[in-house]
């Protein structure tokens, strides 16, 4: 059985884009918040002050 790809496919896919994009924003600033990541997290403003003290 082989698998089409059709215009309908494509256009549903433009629909769920900037949900999914969303969700995989927001699950990567989770990961960093609870990973608390150092080399990328000192870039972020309002957040890098906490490594300000540590140096």
């Amino acid at each position: 059985m082989a698998l089409r790809l059709g215009r309908k496919h494509v256009e549903l896919a433009g629909k769920w884009l900037p949900t999914a994009l969303t969700y995989g924003t927001a699950g990567s600033l989770t990961l960093l918040y609870f990973t608390d990541w150092k080399a990328v997290l000192q870039y972020v403003p309002f957040y890098s002050g906490k490594y300000a003290e540590l140096e």
